[in-house]
């Protein structure tokens, strides 16, 4: 099947070695995505998935809290995926990376206990954001849990005026969903229930929101 069009990390190709200093400079990163993996709650025996590993920090972060949960990462971009393996092999940590078409993912029905995802989806135009909830809510085991962080409606007029620095970087058509706080009526939409916006950090350059949503 033909491969997928896709944004890379901060919009253009040529800055994705950037994408960890960049992450540094304009959020705190320590307290979001640490608040992802505490919302995330790993356990003991969980296989979880994290849809669009960037740069692996996030599947590094959760197999240090439990090393008895079977992580899982894939992505489109084979640049991140190999930032991501250095980066994992110099932790010794077990955690699988795979490359996708951006289609379908290449997992069974039913197979995961969770799954997550963090600033993927402000990269995706509506109908593929679509797509790919519908593939996460397929690989989902029955109760499984699906968990989004990503940008969301702005909480200030200060946030929203901040925000224009990523839809300059990535795009406005594929970010405008976001900032206007449609992402729980699309995880809603693809078949997920008792969607909840749970939490948000304010960063330099938005709102960053956490969704909860359960198969």
């Amino acid at each position: 099947m033909k491969q997928e069009k896709y944004i890379p990390a901060l919009g253009f190709n040529f800055l994705t070695t950037l994408y960890d200093l960049a992450i540094k400079l304009t959020m705190p990163e320590k307290a979001f995505r640490n608040k992802l993996i505490d919302y995330l709650k790993p356990k003991n025996e969980e296989t979880i998935l994290e849809f669009g590993f960037g740069t692996g920090q996030n599947l590094i972060l959760g197999k240090q809290k439990n090393n008895q949960t079977n992580f899982i990462g894939i992505d489109i971009d084979p640049k991140v995926k190999s930032i991501a393996t250095n980066k994992i092999n110099k932790t010794e940590l077990d955690i699988a990376l795979f490359l996708y078409d951006g289609n379908t993912l290449p997992f069974p029905d039913n197979h995961f206990d969770k799954v997550f995802s963090s600033l993927v989806f402000h990269h995706l135009n509506k109908e593929t954001k679509l797509k790919c909830l519908s593939e996460l809510h397929r690989v989902l085991k029955p109760n499984g849990e699906l968990l989004i962080g990503d940008w969301g409606k702005a909480k200030s007029t200060a946030m929203r005026i901040a925000f224009y620095i990523v839809q300059i970087f990535d795009g406005f058509k594929t970010t405008s969903d976001n900032v206007n706080g449609l992402m729980p009526l699309y995880i809603s939409d693809s078949g997920f229930m008792q969607v909840k916006e749970i939490d948000f950090i304010n960063t330099g350059i938005g709102s960053y929101s956490y969704y909860n949503a359960i198969k």
